[in-house]
C-alpha cells in the first residue's frame, strides 16, 4: 500500500469531530485525487462501525484489513492488513507498512483508525483477526515498544515479497512476520526467524498465477514491484506466492489457539 499525504485541514477537523485518531503523518495516496464527499462520509462511517465493533468485542488489539482493490480473479477479498490497537490515550490506531509513493522503500506509519479507510477503496468492508489472549499480551508489547516493534520490519518493499525470503517485504508480511513472533511470546528477534517459525508451523502462501507480460512488465516499469526474491523454479513458470490477508487468516484460524473472524460488511449509505 502506498504512503499517504497528510489531509487538507478541513478533512482533519472532520476527523477529529468524528471523535476519531487523527495523527500527524495521516493523510490519503500520494495520488493528487480529491475524495468525494460521499466517499469521505463513507470511510468515516465504516471507521465508526469498526470502532463501535472493537469496543463491543472488549479487545485492545486485532488485525483489521480492508479491500483496497478487486482481486477477486485470484479468489482473494481483502488486500491490506495492519495492527488495530487501543493507544494509552484511549483512542483507536493502525500501525501499518505503507510503500513510499510507488517506490521500492517502506515505513511503518501509525494512522488514525479514520485514517485507515481514507484511501482509493474498491469496497468498504472489514474483517477483523482477533487473537487469543496470550498473543494478544505479546502483540500488545510490541506495540509499546518502538524498537522491537521494528524487529520484524525491512525498508526494502516489494508488492510481490517472497514469505519466505528477507530481501523484500510488503504491508501483509510485515503483519505475518509481527504475530509469529507474538505467537512465539515475542523469543524471536528477527526476520529469518519468523520465517522458520512460520514454514515449520505448516504457513501456506497464497500463489498467484501471472502471465509472463504480466510479471516482466511489472519489473520493468513499476521501482515497488520485484520477483528476484522468488525461487527460479516458480517465478519462471508464472506462479508468484506472496502473503495475502486470507492466508493470514487461514494460517491462524488454523491453529486452534482461540483466534477469531468478524466480518463487517460496510455501512448503508444514506440516500436523501
Amino acid at each position: 500500500m502506498y504512503r499517504r499525504k497528510p489531509l487538507a485541514a478541513a478533512a482533519a477537523a472532520a476527523l477529529l469531530l468524528a471523535c476519531l485518531a487523527a495523527p500527524a503523518q495521516a493523510g490519503r495516496s500520494c495520488e493528487e485525487k480529491a475524495l468525494s464527499p460521499d466517499t469521505f462520509r463513507l470511510a468515516l462511517a465504516t471507521a465508526q462501525q469498526t470502532q463501535q465493533r472493537l469496543e463491543a468485542l472488549a479487545v485492545p488489539v486485532a488485525i483489521i484489513g480492508r479491500v483496497g482493490q478487486d482481486l477477486s480473479k485470484y479468489g482473494l477479498r481483502y488486500t491490506h492488513a495492519g495492527i488495530v490497537y487501543r493507544a494509552g490515550d484511549g483512542r483507536w490506531r493502525v500501525t501499518e507498512l505503507l510503500n513510499e509513493c510507488g517506490s521500492d522503500r517502506a515505513e511503518l506509519w501509525h494512522d488514525g483508525l479514520g485514517t485507515f479507510f481514507l484511501d482509493d477503496m474498491f469496497a468498504f468492508d472489514t474483517v477483523l483477526l482477533l487473537p487469543p489472549p496470550a498473543v494478544a499480551k505479546s502483540l500488545g508489547e510490541r506495540l509499546q515498544d518502538g524498537p522491537l516493534l521494528r524487529t520484524m520490519f525491512s525498508a526494502r518493499y516489494s508488492l510481490t515479497a517472497y514469505p519466505f525470503a528477507t530481501r523484500y517485504q510488503n504491508s501483509n508480511a510485515w503483519v505475518l512476520e509481527t504475530l509469529a513472533a507474538a505467537s512465539s511470546g515475542n523469543r524471536l528477534y528477527s526476520r529469518e526467524q519468523s520465517q522458520q517459525w512460520l514454514q515449520k508451523n505448516g504457513y501456506q502462501p497464497t500463489e498467484l498465477q501471472l502471465g509472463a507480460l504480466t510479471r516482466l512488465g511489472g519489473r520493468m516499469f513499476k521501482a515497488n514491484v520485484a520477483f528476484d526474491d522468488h525461487p527460479n523454479e516458480l517465478r519462471y513458470s508464472d506462479r508468484i506466492r506472496t502473503v495475502s490477508v486470507d492466508s493470514i487468516i487461514q494460517f491462524f484460524m488454523a491453529r486452534n489457539e482461540g483466534w477469531q473472524v468478524e466480518e463487517i460488511a460496510a455501512p448503508v449509505q444514506k440516500r436523501y
